[in-house]
């Protein structure tokens, strides 16, 4: 039936596989809700999946959300609460030919269609062979010339399926690679009927479905001043009422723990962002252009949103297996540590046969350790040895037993925090574009009918070349030594080999110095280990924030980098623990005090 209520409140259960199973009983329960959604997928999780369906090739999805549908699906129906998930992965059909079977031992007879269409593994061959090259989006290297076999290819599908789908009577739609945001422009198209080119309203609907993917993000967690919040349990999950101009209001449900701010939604809005131009399939929505303002307690308003046409080309996740990893850790204790450290890896390769017996090494000293320390566990350094290798008898237990070879030869006091006794399979992320017109997706529901999905008009996009710069006049004034994240927010993320860094400014003042002060080789200077990599910087002056992306910090994606912090969530805390010389006016009253750092410490 048509939905026939001016707003639309639509709910998500999860950010990733894995988050909380209880979230969509949660959701169902804990008050008034239209649409129930859920975000399952990552570049990663489509490796998980691409695992999970080599053992079993009836798998390829995420089962939890089966398990979760047990709980909630007899209340759905009753309530009317349309179900739109992108669980089913790699396998969207066979999932929801679970979901009928699950139905029926419940008793129950919802309307189920799943979308396809977003598989392009087995028609790259004919892509290539049509003149597209499927260039990687950060080393403009050819896929055919990178040599590599890929195991999962899935464009990034938009939401208009999902709106043919509801207007096929389906209650639950089950997606595979759509985008994140789609899980939400999807219904609200449905519920307002909009047009395939009503471009501000489906971008003012991609900024609430970016708002709500992942999960308490937008509800407190994970939120730079999270000291500030009250405690009251695990946050909430976010949930948007969308109107039919597009613009929403992100709350929560009443009682539920965490928080819903203008600032608690802006760290959501820049977290794993590039430009200001937010590229979509169906539209481009201008994050430069979204208004914030407070509507109440626990009550944003997001509107304001311009959109661009739908671009000519859709992003594909391709991933490749990369060959074999493994890993060891040394703790060093007390003095001489560099020494020991070097000392070590000397004996460790000497073990192996060389430095250059792997195909990639790895080799970090992470400096946990204090002078003096008050206790044994504060003195202790790690040394973090990872290898790579696509024969895995190089990294497994060859690497194992070299490790435990020099346990009574190395540095003193030596320790093995943790060794691999076996190399595990990684994959590398290689994302490319392809045309949109060679998409061609469908809806298909369980009595096997089946629903051509439109394509929007669409329009050749170009980054601008050049984006103007907010010229301020520099503040002038006593400043004080302190760290920046006493004025500025911070959410970071990553975006395949890149990493985002989106600062906020919690006033008008503190932007003003930040757009004047914080540009690309000033970030450089605060994070060495982006010193020879390209940067880019976007200011939002409307949410009071400028975005950095890092180029290839995160090497060939998540699942293939050796960095600690493999998806660069603590970058943006790193930066904001940095100490520069901010005006003595900016600073919050209790943190005005002397420049050094000893008594700032101390003050807090």
């Amino acid at each position: 039936m048509p939905f026939e209520r001016d707003v639309l409140r639509i709910g998500n259960c999860s950010g990733f596989f894995g988050d909380r199973f209880s979230a969509a009983r949660e959701m169902v329960e804990g008050g008034e809700l239209d649409v129930l959604t859920g975000d399952y997928l990552a570049e990663l999780t489509m490796l998980i999946l691409w695992k999970l369906r080599q053992r079993n090739p009836e798998r390829g999805y995420a089962s939890t959300f089966l398990a979760q549908m047990e709980e909630i699906l007899g209340t759905c129906l009753d309530r009317d609460i349309k179900v739109v998930t992108n669980a089913g992965g790699l396998n969207p059909g066979g999932l929801a030919g679970e979901l009928g079977r699950l139905a029926e031992r419940l008793g129950l007879r919802p309307r189920i269609a799943h979308i396809e269409g977003d598989d392009l593994l087995g028609r790259l061959p004919e892509l290539q062979a049509q003149g597209h090259p499927l260039t990687h989006l950060g080393s403009g290297k050819s896929l055919a010339d990178a040599g590599v076999e890929p195991v999962t290819a899935n464009a990034y599908l938009g939401g208009w399926g999902i709106t043919e789908a509801l207007r096929g009577g389906a209650d639950i739609v089950v997606c595979p690679r759509v985008t994140d945001a789609s899980l939400v422009v999807g219904p609200a198209a449905w519920a307002f009927d909009w047009r395939l080119d009503d471009w501000d309203r489906l971008a003012g609907a991609v900024v609430a479905g970016h708002i709500l993917e992942c999960g308490a993000q937008a509800t407190g967690g994970n939120f730079a001043f999270f000291t500030e919040l009250p405690y009251r349990g695990r946050p909430g999950f976010p949930l948007a009422e969308i109107s039919a101009d597009g613009s929403s209001v992100i709350t929560k449900h009443p009682g539920t723990g965490g928080a819903v701010t203008v600032e608690t939604i802006t760290a959501q809005t820049l977290y794993e962002t590039s430009t200001p131009e937010y590229l979509n399939p169906d539209v481009i929505a201008r994050f430069d252009t979204i208004a914030l303002s407070d509507a109440g307690p626990d009550r944003v308003r997001v509107g304001g949103v311009r959109g661009f046409p739908a671009p000519e080309t859709v992003k594909v996740c391709v991933n490749h297996q990369g060959g074999y990893r493994n890993s060891a850790t040394l703790v060093i204790t007390g003095l001489d540590v560099e020494a020991k450290a070097e000392h070590a890896v000397r004996l460790l390769f000497d073990a192996l046969g060389g430095p250059d017996t792997c195909a990639e090494t790895d080799i970090r000293l992470l400096r946990t350790d204090h002078p003096d320390a008050p206790g044994n566990p504060e003195s202790e350094a790690r040394l973090r040895v990872t290898v790579k290798d696509p024969d895995e008898r190089k990294v497994g237990r060859r690497f194992f037993d070299a490790v435990g070879e020099i346990a009574l030869s190395a540095y003193p006091g030596m320790y093995v925090e943790q060794a691999g006794r076996s190399g595990s399979a990684y994959g590398v992320y290689w994302p490319t574009l392809v045309p949109a017109d060679v998409l061609h997706p469908e809806v298909v529901f369980a009595d096997g009918s089946r629903i051509v999905v439109p394509d929007p008009p669409r329009e050749r996009f170009e980054s601008p070349r050049t984006r103007p710069r907010d010229v301020r006049p520099a503040l002038d004034g006593d400043t004080v030594r302190a760290p920046l994240g006493w004025v500025l927010g911070a959410r970071s993320g990553d975006k395949g080999g890149d990493a985002n860094i989106g600062l906020w400014a919690r006033t008008d003042e503190v932007y003003t110095w930040m757009v004047a002060q914080l540009d690309e080789a000033r970030l450089r200077s605060l994070l060495g280990e982006a010193a020879e990599l390209d940067i880019d910087r976007y200011e939002l002056p409307n949410l009071r924030a400028v975005n950095f992306v890092v180029r290839g910090l995160l090497g060939d994606g998540v699942a293939a980098t050796t960095r600690p912090d493999p998806q660069a969530k603590g970058l943006g805390e790193y930066v904001r623990s940095r100490w520069v010389d901010i005006p003595r006016a900016l600073l919050p009253d209790d943190r005005a005090i002397a420049a050094d750092p000893a008594q700032a410490v101390a003050a807090r």
